[in-house]
This record gives structure tokens, sequence and C-alpha cells, in this order.
């Protein structure tokens, strides 16, 4: 059984509706190899909804009810699957919690960030899993990123670093527009 995380606005069809709804064609993707993915997926592939937009995490697990089949209103090719809802996580993981898990490096939503439809491996699918359900169920902050106030005013050690590495090169923004680089 394979594991997919599918995406979509909220303001277009949120978990909420899905919930309401119990199970819904997932119909209208374009893009060749998300309908390559949705080829792919088998009645009973798990999958987790992502929620676009503003808010940017995964927010519920659902399920393939209904393997693909031609999209009856959609161009020549393309495929849609039935899905249904299995419950929303415990709380939602946010995007920069994905991004900044090093056990999610390789993760395709990551990688290929417009994609509406990406494969999920086993471990990534047990990690963001583990997420969900880490700070809901101890009411202590996330284990990977700690809660580490930084004051405002920078330390020592970050003023040398700064000084040392804008040395030998000028800044970035100045490289980029021509300006700043003594000719």
């Amino acid at each position: 059984m394979a594991t997919w995380l599918i995406k979509e606005e909220p303001s277009h069809y949120a978990f909420a509706d899905l919930l309401r709804d119990r199970r819904s064609e997932w119909s209208g993707v374009r893009n060749a190899l998300a309908q390559r993915h949705l080829r792919a997926m088998q009645a009973g592939d798990e999958l987790f909804y992502y929620h676009t937009g503003g808010e940017r995490a995964v927010v519920g697990r659902a399920r393939v009810r209904r393997g693909p089949r031609p999209e009856p209103d959609g161009p020549p090719g393309a495929v849609s699957v039935e899905v249904e809802a299995v419950a929303p996580l415990p709380r939602a993981v946010t995007l920069d919690e994905l991004r900044a898990d090093p056990a999610l490096v390789g993760l395709l939503l990551l990688r290929l960030s417009r994609l509406s439809v990406v494969p999920v491996s086993e471990a990534h699918a047990a990690r963001i899993w583990a997420l969900a359900r880490a700070e809901a169920s101890r009411g202590r902050p996330h284990p990977t990123r700690p809660a580490v106030a930084r004051s405002p005013r920078p330390t020592a050690r970050r003023r040398a670093t700064r000084a040392s590495a804008s040395a030998g090169a000028p800044r970035r923004s100045a490289r980029r527009s021509g300006r700043g680089t003594g000719s």
C-alpha cells in the first residue's frame, strides 16, 4: 500500500469539506507528472491532505476509495480517483516544520512544491505522522525545533562571523545590482 500527499487550496475544498462530504472525486489535475501519480494510485492507498495558500500545512488523512478512471469532464487521457476522509491530524504540520526536519530531506513536496499529487515514502509518512502527534500529545515544544530565545542584538560570535563573511566579498545584493563591486 502506497502513501501519497494531495494538495488543495482550503478556500476551494478544505479538508473540513471532505470530512463533511465523506468522499469526493479527486479531479481537475492537469500536470502530466501529477496525472502519472494519480494513475499509480490504488484503492486503499493512504493520503495526507495538504492545505496550500496561506495555511501551508498537512492537516488530515484520507484514503483512495476507488482507483483511477477517465475523468468525465476532463481532457482526453486525464484520470481522477475517488478519495474518502479518514480523520484530521491531531495537529497541523506546517511547511516550515517539514523543511526544518532533517528526516524529511528528499520529501517530494519540498523539492517539487508546485505539484499537487506526490508520493510519500514509508519513512517520510511515519515522520509526518510522528510530527502531527508530537506536540498534540505532550503539550511541549516541538522536539526537532527547540524553543531557544535569541537576543535581538548580535552576539560577539555572530558579529565576528558576519565580519569575516563580508570581508572577502561584497554583499549579495550589491553583486546582483552591480553596485558596490568597485567597477
